[in-house]
């Protein structure tokens, strides 16, 4: 990771750059991200959006609703439509969450997390080394202690935001 993570969009138009490794990635099994994906569950991995460089190509917003309600922007090329990263209402604007999907190379990351596994198709095999949760889980618990401050910075930051 110390030369950063790039990558793109199915037609090659979009392209972007990260500078950091993800505060956290989860992969997520619940029926929305099902629903929006059309697929099993979506491998998100979360940066601050300040270490996000896209290079190239245009983008279009997307808004759906989250699970808490809230709006949620999903992040596509404008040329072919793939998912490029969500915005979610939690921390607004201060972070993305980048499909790692859309990585040159996806295997580059591993998720921290499979939550809402409660949802997950009843055929999903999920992996013995990775932590599951029914639903979610605790991020004090789960992280890193550098990369849990990372993520307790952007939280009162948008909590400063807010008031």
């Amino acid at each position: 990771m110390a030369d950063g993570l790039e990558g793109g969009c199915a037609c090659g138009a979009v392209r972007y750059r990260v500078d950091r490794e993800p505060i956290f990635v989860n992969n997520c099994h619940c029926t929305l991200c099902q629903r929006q994906t059309g697929s099993t569950s979506v491998v998100n991995m979360f940066f601050e959006t300040e270490a996000v460089t896209q290079l190239s190509g245009e983008t279009t917003r997307h808004m759906v609703k989250a699970g808490s309600g809230g709006d949620h922007a999903i992040v596509r090329c404008s040329a072919c439509g793939t998912a490029m990263w969500s915005v979610y209402p939690r921390l607004g604007e201060l972070a993305v969450g980048i499909r790692a999907g859309t990585l040159d190379d996806p295997g580059a990351v591993t998720p921290d997390a499979a939550i809402f596994t409660a949802d997950r198709m009843p055929w999903v095999t999920l992996p013995e080394d990775i932590p599951h949760f029914e639903k979610t889980y605790v991020p004090a618990e789960l992280l890193p202690p550098e990369r849990f401050a990372r993520l307790q910075a952007l939280i009162a930051l948008r909590a400063a935001q807010a008031a």
